[in-house]
């Protein structure tokens, strides 16, 4: 074997190390610090310890240490199908990078415009990193998605971009759009500029929230229902928990795979529909040519 294939194995293994071990890690992280139970108990994230600080204590939770985890498999992920890239597109792992690049630029720019084609990295970011932190709860772990903070931090990110893009005409042209149509409606435009980063939270942390209680309840009844109707028989036959075997995994495909990408998908898109929306295309380019043309008028 070539000094060099061994070399892009090695790294390859390591980059596959690398996207399983911190789910590993996460995993037996949760069976060590899980506190017993005697029946069901739906909490949010557990805090493993606190950093005294002047103002306030700062908590490590759950939902930090899982989020470092999601980003970390993104990573070596990322690593992995880009490794070994070439023109000739040898290995099938480019073919699934290109895959994704031409998806979500197309996806970019038929909801946003091409004036917003730089935006596909961040799209594309919100996507996996939303996706990924939901199916967290498949092997067990808490999804970092299911804790408001963690999703009301994206929202305040987006919220900053849709202002950012909102101001690109001037400050001007940004306070008059609360007057839009009628100056009467003003105060309720300012409710509604507000109240987007607030919707865009609770709407996906209360849907990926909803479907692991869902799951959490729906198991339990599973379980008892099982004892109820098997506990009669001797010996280890009333133990077996007939009815938890195969239906939570059913449920799971709904609750834990497709809403959790779904609710990714739809903060995806409403990041670009806000966005995009807010930003006034005609007021910029009207802006930028009286710019170029006090340019030119200072230059001559």
């Amino acid at each position: 074997m070539k000094a060099k294939d061994l070399r892009f194995k090695i790294v390859d293994i390591l980059l596959i190390l690398m996207m399983t071990l911190p789910i590993v890690f996460g995993i037996v992280l949760q069976v060590i610090t899980e506190p017993p139970s005697s029946g069901v108990e739906i909490t949010g994230a557990r805090i493993f310890f606190t950093i005294p600080m002047p103002l306030q204590d700062f908590p490590i939770t759950e939902s930090q240490i899982n989020s470092l985890i999601v980003m970390i498999v993104l990573l070596g992920f990322c690593l992995y199908i880009t490794h070994g890239i070439s023109e000739k597109a040898d290995l099938k792992r480019q073919h699934l990078a290109e895959f994704i690049v031409e998806k979500v630029d197309s996806l970019v720019k038929e909801n946003m415009g091409d004036f917003f084609a730089s935006f596909a990295p961040f799209i594309i970011s919100i996507l996996a990193l939303s996706g990924l932190s939901s199916l967290l709860s498949l092997f067990g772990l808490y999804p970092p998605t299911s804790d408001i903070n963690i999703v009301g931090g994206w929202a305040v990110l987006v919220f900053v971009l849709i202002t950012y893009y909102k101001f690109k005409a001037g400050p001007i042209v940004y306070m008059k759009s609360f007057t839009q149509p009628v100056a009467l409606l003003t105060p309720i435009n300012i409710i509604s500029e507000v109240a987007t980063p607030v919707s865009m939270a609770f709407r996906h942390y209360g849907n990926v929230l909803s479907g692991t209680v869902i799951s959490v309840l729906l198991g339990t009844a599973l379980s008892g229902l099982s004892s109820m109707l098997l506990g009669w028989m001797p010996g280890f036959l009333a133990d077996i928990p007939l009815f938890q075997i195969g239906i939570p995994a059913v449920l799971s495909i709904y609750f834990d795979v497709f809403s959790g990408c779904l609710q990714a998908f739809i903060f995806a898109m409403l990041t670009m529909m806000y966005v995009a929306g807010g930003f006034p295309g005609d007021e910029y380019e009207k802006r930028r040519a009286k710019r170029l043309s006090n340019k030119k008028t200072i230059i001559n």
